[in-house]
């Protein structure tokens, strides 16, 4: 190693690139539409020249507006609120347009401004968004928990009702798996309680839920070494399953808001994974209000079942049944809304399955449970359902495969529920990010790939392009030494199969220089690594930011990973050790190195987080003639004692002989490069101890390593990430470029508006 020092510039460069900053150089590329009433308008935000801006837009009429006059605003509410407000970097992010004037929330209180004269009053008739309780859709009701029971208040009288009594510690309503519960995170952002999980019924009558019950479930620990009063390190313990011991149930139970009725459902309880079927949309209501839905699963997850609850009398009906040889799914990606659609009255639904190798839709009566036609139908893969049109019994949906040169870029199309061809609507090759509106006459359409930036569209439910509404700038970018990454596309280690990716150059790229590569790796198999949209997928940042230190950085999806065949998907089943195919990784890095010289695959690094420092530390492991350095944060390094429904949902029904097939540390003896380990000690998602596992068999086989806890830290490492970025950047540069870092401290990150929405909700 030089006695060299990597210019101060370079670490500028790469925090630009962070997420937090990146926003503000890719100007206009995200609109994320907020429908209004039954989605005859609807309004978002973007970044622009001038900060963040409201828009409010008008499908019939064929207009894009201010949703308000900004400066106007800014002043109206600095004058009735006391504090100091800029025009375009207002102090809040949603809005509600009600006629002649716009509501929000800021300053702790919530706050009407007439557009006519833009007075601004505090306004107290309407309940303000919490986490901790749910409105009711009429907004008459507002459901919150008090101890371990589920209560409601009614908003114009404040009187407050218990719905139930008898919850207790181990077996309490409306609440995730104690597993689940994202608990620490949640503390970062304020939240001290647990938040609720139920669904009002859209008549606001009743609210479905369940009752989580923990008996037998063990505890694990966390030790916080440095709590804020300076006091003794703090214990704290949470109900945690990992894999072949009990896990938690759910009671799914029914109330009856108008009389205080209970309904518990009549079946036996459910196994719990790791969060309630009602986070990510696998229970729901009729649009009448008289039937719940959800979808069940045994613990070995080779059938899925749709049933249905009565509201009113709580039996329970077995709608559908689908088993197969390993898991059956409701979509490919863990957090996809399920692609299960019950059309009205109850008598047909659309199912979706992969038992022809494919991911496709199927039409089930629901009075006899079997399939009456296969929807779609060839070498490509439903990827979501947008909007059912009973009247013309026509679906519009997303799906992946019909681009010839990438099977991951999706296109909007149209297909009748009997069956019968596909029609597309997007009539190119670019990646389409599809929203619908509510009554699905509308769609925002954000067409994009990996290379060109996107361009948001307005779309009428036969594909026509009604208004454009914003096309990116990204000249700040450009500005700032950005590239655009390079899709790539190599076959994977069994010479077959095509994988793909992408290739970030270094900055100040030199075609006749060599330069270290770094993988990026998240194996999955919950999702994808890379998007084939702009922005790459949610690591793409710290990609980015690498990349700006002047190493090259490859991300990419192998065998193990969704979004296509039923088969590529299954590649890790029995066999989770494969981290997303690292040996596909590895022919990846071959292949290109053959076609681009200027990567040097005798200095190769790999870091990533969670499932990524998972693949990081296995990289090490398996693969240490390739593989020099690697920084691996919060990695599930043991599966065999990570919580339970991950191994067997990927892997398979618990086997305690697993060894590898789950677990780094049976080849702690194999290291030979530079490994950086980090995690935090409060992750309640990947607890410490499954580094300090690889930890003890690293020093058991007398090998040199690098580690840092984190006092205070949970998974993402919120608060801290400013101090994780630089040390993980430190490594690469002195152990890759050869060079020290330089003196430079980043910034600290604020949380994610998207991410905190995400837990918050």
């Amino acid at each position: 190693m030089t006695s060299d020092r990597l210019p101060r510039s370079a670490y500028e460069r790469a925090e630009r690139m962070m997420g937090h900053h990146r926003s503000r150089l890719a100007l206009r590329a995200s609109v994320r539409p907020r429908w209004t009433g039954d989605g005859g308008r609807f309004w978002y935000r973007v970044d622009t020249e001038r900060g963040t801006e409201f828009v409010q837009v008008d499908p019939a009429a064929g207009t894009r507006v201010a949703a308000f006059d900004h400066e106007r605003l800014a002043t109206a509410l600095a004058s009735a609120g006391g504090e100091t407000v800029q025009p375009y970097a207002l102090p809040f992010d949603a809005i509600e347009l009600s006629g002649d004037a716009v509501e929000f929330e800021a300053f702790e209180a919530r706050w009407s401004c007439r557009l006519d004269d833009y007075i601004c009053v505090q306004d107290d008739s309407r309940p303000r968004r919490t986490p901790l309780a749910r409105v009711s859709p009429d907004r008459r009701w507002v459901a919150f928990r008090r101890g371990h029971d589920l209560w409601v208040r009614s908003v114009a009288t404040g009187e407050e009702l218990p719905l139930t009594t008898d919850g207790t510690a181990e077996r309490s309503y409306a609440t995730n798996p104690d597993v689940g519960s994202s608990r620490w995170f949640l503390r970062r952002l304020g939240v001290f309680e647990p938040v609720p999980v139920l669904a009002w019924s859209p008549d606001s009558r009743r609210i479905l839920t369940h009752r989580t019950d923990h008996r037998g479930v063990a505890t694990m620990p966390l030790v916080e070494a440095a709590p804020a009063d300076g006091g003794r390190p703090l214990l704290h313990t949470y109900r945690y399953a990992i894999p072949g011991e009990t896990l938690p149930r759910g009671e799914w139970v029914v109330f009856d808001v108008a009389t205080r009725t209970v309904v518990p459902a009549a079946t036996d309880p459910f196994p719990l994974g790791y969060v309630s079927p009602l986070r990510f949309g696998n229970a729901w209501w009729s649009a009448d209000g008289s039937t719940a839905y959800y979808l069940e699963q045994p613990r070995d997850l080779k059938t899925l079942r749709l049933k249905s609850i009565d509201a009113a009398t709580g039996e329970v009906r077995t709608l559908v049944e689908e088993t197969g040889q390993t898991r059956v799914e409701a979509a490919q990606s863990l957090v996809q809304k399920p692609m299960v659609h019950v059309l009205a009255g109850g008598r047909e639904a659309l199912w979706y399955s992969q038992r022809d190798g494919w991911g496709h839709l199927y039409l089930y009566d629901l009075t006899t449970g079997q399939p009456v036609a296969q929807v779609t139908k060839g070498e490509y893969a439903v990827q979501e359902i947008l909007h059912v049109d009973e009247t013309t019994r026509t679906a519009h949906l997303s799906v992946s495969g019909l681009v010839t040169d990438d099977p991951y870029r999706r296109s909007l199309v149209s297909v009748g529920l009997d069956g019968g061809n596909l029609t597309r609507l997007t009539d190119d090759d670019l990646d389409h990010v599809v929203t619908a509106s509510p009554d699905g006459r509308w769609y925002v359409d954000s067409a994009s790939t990996v290379d060109t930036p996107p361009v948001t569209t307005l779309r009428d439910h036969t594909g026509a392009v009604v208004l454009e509404l914003e096309r990116a700038d990204i000249t700040r970018l450009l500005a700032a030494g950005w590239t655009p990454p390079e899709r790539v596309r190599t076959l994977a280690a069994d010479g077959v199969t095509p994988i793909y990716g992408v290739l970030y150059k270094p900055y100040g790229f030199d075609p006749t220089q060599k330069y270290p590569v770094v993988d990026h790796p998240y194996p999955g198999p919950q999702i994808k690594r890379v998007e084939a949209a702009f922005d790459c997928g949610r690591y793409g940042h710290d990609a980015e930011a690498v990349a700006a230190l002047g190493l090259a950085v490859l991300a990419v999806d192998g065998r193990g990973t969704p979004g296509r065949d039923k088969a590529f998907h299954d590649h890790t089943w029995g066999n989770m050790g494969a981290a997303g195919s690292l040996e596909d990784h590895v022919a990846a890095l071959h292949q290109l190195a053959e076609t681009r010289p200027w990567l040097d695959l005798d200095r190769v690094g790999i870091f990533g987080l969670s499932g990524g420092g998972f693949a990081t530390g296995r990289a090490l492991l398996a693969f240490p003639d390739l593989y020099k350095v690697g920084v691996a944060e919060a990695g599930n390094h043991d599966n065999r004692a990570y919580h339970a429904m991950w191994a067997e949902t990927y892997h398979g029904p618990y086997d305690p002989d697993a060894g590898q097939l789950l677990s780094n540390t049976a080849l702690a003896e194999n290291l030979v490069g530079k490994l950086l380990l980090i995690h935090g000690e409060m992750d309640d998602n990947v607890t410490p101890h499954l580094t300090m596992r690889l930890v003890d068999r690293l020093i058991a086989a007398n090998k040199d390593f690098d580690l840092l806890i984190v006092p205070n830290a949970e998974h993402s490492f919120a608060g801290y990430q400013h101090y994780v970025a630089r040390k993980r950047w430190d490594y690469l540069v002195r152990h890759l470029l050869g060079v020290e870092p330089p003196e430079y401290r980043l910034a600290p990150v604020p949380v994610d508006p998207d991410v905190m929405e995400f837990y918050l909700s």
